[in-house]
């Protein structure tokens, strides 16, 4: 595991912002390098879109179509099929992240675009999921006073800020696959950016998900369909974080478990050792 550290980089602008490896480049950009990077943008574009629109489809904000709202169904029907594209969402991330299926993943497709497919069929359930998502607004509990409504709906914002801000404290660019594809453009070879403690990650061990957490639950009105979304969404984290801790520990042994043993999971509680 490695900590903030001076990483040394080439004088090219695009290894300085994207935290390239800094290695021999083969002569020349090929058109398969150019393909790639193409095509991991367009899934980034993609990514964008799929989380601003999921932070106004769980909030209610702006977006034509929200938790809340579009035409209703019977509560077996939309339990179903809400619960049944959340599973999908579930699958798809768990076992594309697996590294048997990488390996196996690797042999068909280009290793620089393994992870830009990953974000792609990402963003392109959690678009199935706001056209194909079945509102149940019978309403658990509403906030009417105005002030508290507002505060309500500024900490969902924050939540979703924190996500988003704690992406960069790993590296934002290598988990949505733009570094992996301008390593195969510039010819540089790929190498990972290995687990780094910085930024909130010194508070809790799983920040990123603490700000979906937030962003989900804070919220002056909730209904059924938004409970039934949140109490999955929450479950899953436990579960994907939870798998994500064994992969980590396998690479990392001991740094690992010495990071979990003295930093909380979601809580930053005090440290528990040094």
């Amino acid at each position: 595991m490695r900590t903030d550290q001076t990483i040394r980089r080439s004088a090219c602008p695009l290894h300085v912002v994207f935290d390239l490896p800094r290695g021999e480049e083969r002569k020349g950009i090929t058109a398969a390098g150019v393909a790639a990077a193409g095509f991991g943008l367009v899934a980034y574009a993609a990514f964008v879109c799929a989380f601003l629109y999921a932070a106004c489809f769980v909030g209610n904000w702006i977006v034509p179509k929200t938790i809340d709202s579009g035409p209703e169904s019977g509560v077996i029907e939309s339990v179903a099929v809400n619960v049944g594209i959340l599973l999908l969402f579930v699958v798809q991330h768990t076992v594309m992240a697996r590294r048997w299926f990488k390996r196996w993943w690797t042999a068909i497709v280009p290793a620089s675009i393994e992870r830009s497919i990953y974000v792609l069929a990402a963003s392109a359930i959690l678009g199935l999921l706001f056209w194909q998502w079945r509102p149940l607004p019978s309403v658990v509990w509403s906030v009417e006073s105005p002030v508290p409504a507002w505060c309500l709906s500024i900490v969902s914002l924050a939540g979703y800020g924190i996500a988003f801000a704690s992406s960069f404290m790993v590296n934002h660019f290598d988990l949505f696959g733009i570094r992996q594809v301008l390593c195969r453009l510039m010819g540089t070879k790929y190498e990972p950016v290995g687990f780094r403690l910085k930024g909130l990650y010194r508070l809790v061990r799983h920040p990123l998900m603490v700000g979906f957490l937030i962003g989900f639950w804070a919220t002056p009105r909730m209904t059924v369909g938004h409970l039934l979304f949140s109490i999955l969404v929450t479950a899953y984290i436990a579960f994907g974080t939870w798998i994500e801790e064994r992969d980590l520990i396998a690479e990392h042994g001991e740094s690992y478990l010495a990071y979990r043993r003295s930093v909380p999971g979601f809580i930053p509680l005090a440290r528990r050792g040094a």
